[in-house]
């Protein structure tokens, strides 16, 4: 039996497509923002040697210009204090002092000969003693007491001295972090609308999967007359139910050629059987002799085997073909129990057998309810051929979960161990069976044309045990002919 299922938000692939592409947009999009900013630190830091290499250059030359007399100093320090006010990306500072630039020279001897900047300059010297800082290359220095390292670049002197200025690279800092803080906003941005664009129209295109799959699985065996919906957009989903649509069209046609077939082999079959039977009851209603009657009794018998071998026979030909025709009503199986265990009670007693029933209470099942009366009856035929007297059967029903859960259960001898694995199998059969192997199949293809389960097997302590799972009827379920599918389990 088929309903429809609701399954949480979180169980469907649009999650899972969305995550997906979300994660590949999500990496390409990093890979982008970190290409670019590195190519925007590589042009800052570039900008800044540029301007480096530019200034130091131009001081070199003031200073090769100005004579070496007591304005050297004065003269010197102010280019460089004017140096420091054309620094590139500069960013307003909390300190008065200028911690930004300084401007550094040697004497012949490394010895510190101008110093402007903040501080005394005796640490920079150091640093710049510690790194090697050649001509034309400006390069990183550590500074203690600094957080954060200079740019410097140097160029030597006529007279054997050298001149250095460094740069802080503090402004450049801020500039590629709020230059990452904008990105990194942009990408998540960009993220999050990005997810939600492919999970909307992931959901939509889902949307139309998931109402083709209920609309399938409402189609039953019973009513292949239903088809799929389908849409006016020419793309794949509308593509898809116009297939399945098609498919269906030809099981149609199928399932009704199937049951031409089996009805005219009913009829043609069941006829002459019919009139065979009539005429030795009329046969019988005449003979008076002990011994043709025994004989007339003894072929009406077997005239019945063989029309419930038929009708078997079919039944478990159009189930095993997914052809079984229902009727679905509601059956109360607690019910139904009870009055095939009266009806048989009789029966058993007089082969000396025993029959209890325990049962929780009354369970409601949607089923056709010859089928089920058949298969139940079946059921204790097969108990009373099998079993010898003094057995006990026991009849167990109780509700497990959503199915209600049937479990007949003997202390006999059990089936027979080299046909365990074939017992729900056609003219599989026992070696002191007398039937044709089709009572457990029928069984089967009864409770699987239903929605159900079916187990046969020896129980722990002996005896044979067939526990059979059928659907409970649910609020809302479809009801009448043709509404409720017969699939195989």
């Amino acid at each position: 039996m088929s309903s429809k299922s609701d399954r949480p938000v979180m169980h469907s692939a649009a999650w899972r497509i969305s995550l997906w592409a979300t994660l590949a947009f999500a990496c390409g999009t990093l890979l982008v923002f970190v290409f670019i900013e590195r190519f925007v630190a590589h042009d800052i830091q570039r900008r800044s040697d540029a301007w480096l290499s530019g200034e130091v250059e131009t001081l070199g030359d003031v200073a090769e210009r100005t004579p070496n007399d007591a304005l050297y100093d004065r003269v010197v320090s102010e280019v460089a204090e004017l140096a420091s006010k054309e620094v590139p990306n500069r960013q307003p500072s909390e300190s008065p002092a200028n911690d930004t630039v300084f401007f550094l020279q040697t004497g012949r001897d490394g010895t510190l000969k101008l110093w402007v900047g903040d501080g005394d300059g005796r640490a920079n010297l150091k640093a710049i003693q510690a790194t090697r800082v050649v001509s034309g290359r400006p390069t990183d220095i550590r500074v203690p007491g600094f957080a954060i390292p200079f740019r410097v670049a140097t160029d030597s002197m006529n007279d054997g001295t050298r001149i250095y200025l460094g740069l802080s690279e503090r402004d450049e800092q801020r500039v590629l972090l709020k230059l990452r803080g904008s990105f990194f906003f942009m990408w998540l941005s960009l993220v999050l609308l990005g997810f939600f664009i492919v999970f909307y129209t992931t959901r939509r295109t889902l949307s139309h999967v998931r109402e083709i799959t209920e609309a399938a699985s409402r189609i039953g065996h019973s009513d292949l007359n239903a088809r799929v919906p389908t849409s006016k957009r020419h793309d794949e989903m509308g593509h898809l139910a116009l297939t399945l649509n098609r498919m269906l069209d030809r099981i149609e046609i199928s399932m009704h050629q199937l049951h031409t077939i089996t009805d005219s082999l009913a009829h043609d079959l069941r006829s002459p059987l019919t009139a065979i039977r009539g005429k030795l009851e009329t046969s019988l209603s005449v003979v008076r002799d002990a011994e043709y009657t025994d004989s007339i009794v003894s072929a009406i018998d077997e005239l019945d085997r063989l029309t419930d071998f038929l009708n078997k026979s079919l039944d478990v030909a159009e189930a095993k073909a997914d052809a079984l025709r229902l009727t679905p009503t509601e059956i109360d199986l607690d019910e139904l129990l009870r009055a095939m265990t009266d009806l048989y009670e009789p029966s058993m007693s007089e082969r000396g057998l025993h029959v209890n029933l325990l049962s929780e209470g009354s369970l409601t099942i949607l089923a056709d309810a010859g089928l089920i009366h058949r298969m139940i009856a079946n059921l204790f035929d097969n108990e009373l051929k099998h079993l010898t007297s003094g057995c006990t059967v026991t009849v167990n029903l109780r509700a497990v979960g959503s199915s209600a859960s049937l479990i007949l259960r003997d202390d006999g001898k059990g089936f027979d161990q080299e046909i365990q694995s074939q017992l729900l199998e056609r003219r599989v059969k026992g070696k002191n069976s007398s039937g044709h192997g089709l009572g457990l199949a029928f069984v089967d293809a009864v409770v699987r044309a239903h929605g159900g389960t079916v187990e046969a097997s020896n129980a722990a302590r002996g005896g044979a045990q067939i526990s059979i799972l059928l659907p409970i009827a649910r609020e809302g379920m479809m009801r009448g002919h043709g509404q409720v599918s017969a699939t195989s389990a």
